[in-house]
């Protein structure tokens, strides 16, 4: 049964993602901090979603109807650029508190999207994978404009939170990095879920 190693498998990534030496290194690296969130939301959390979706399906909790969909991709655009915003970013940088609390609502969030687009029931199999699949491409679509403002500003955004002062350039090089972590990570893994739903929609269409 391929449902137990994957669930075992996402809950690994999130333990060594949080409990591994990332969240020790955010202070003093930009990257550091977007690996650690694409860790947690690009394969942590989908690894999981995808073990305990069928369990969450098969009883009904999550009806991928089109108003779910577009408010978890609301949610979770909300609160990924939210995070993102000078002064919330400053603190989860900055307090070991506030970086738990943003950690925290980056699973959530990304659970959530992620479990509106597998899970789905019989009666609604091609409606709820056509939802799933808007919503994986929506965040998709945020994540990668995210991170190519992140890359392609032209000065460093968030400022210096290393204990030493650090030269503007390499604040800047840090930013740019992390935002090619964000585009290579986040947007491309939500594009092949949403690709991924597509293409079964498209094969129960051919077989009907």
């Amino acid at each position: 049964m391929i449902v137990r190693p994957l669930t075992i498998a996402g809950l690994l990534v999130l333990l060594l993602a949080w409990a591994g030496p990332l969240p020790h290194m955010v202070q003093g690296s930009f990257t550091a901090h977007m690996a650690l969130h694409m860790a947690v939301v690009g394969i942590g959390v989908p690894l999981l979603a995808a073990g305990i979706g069928p369990f969450v399906g098969a009883r009904g909790w999550l009806r991928s109807q089109l108003a779910l969909p577009i408010a978890a991709s609301i949610i979770d655009f909300v609160v990924v650029w939210g995070w993102h915003a000078p002064a919330l970013h400053h603190a989860s940088r900055s307090s070991y508190l506030a970086l738990t609390i943003e950690q925290l609502s980056f699973a959530a969030v990304s659970l959530l999207v992620w479990l509106v687009a597998l899970t789905s029931t019989g009666e609604t199999r091609r409606s709820a994978a056509l939802a799933g699949a808007m919503a994986l491409f929506f965040t998709s679509m945020h994540m990668t404009l995210l991170g190519a403002l992140i890359g392609l500003a032209p000065r460093a955004i968030f400022g210096d939170h290393a204990h030493h002062a650090t030269p503007t350039s390499a604040l800047l090089a840090d930013q740019q990095l992390g935002g090619v972590i964000m585009l290579a990570i986040g947007g491309v893994i939500y594009l092949a879920g949403g690709l991924v739903l597509m293409a079964r929609v498209l094969q129960r269409e051919e077989a009907t």
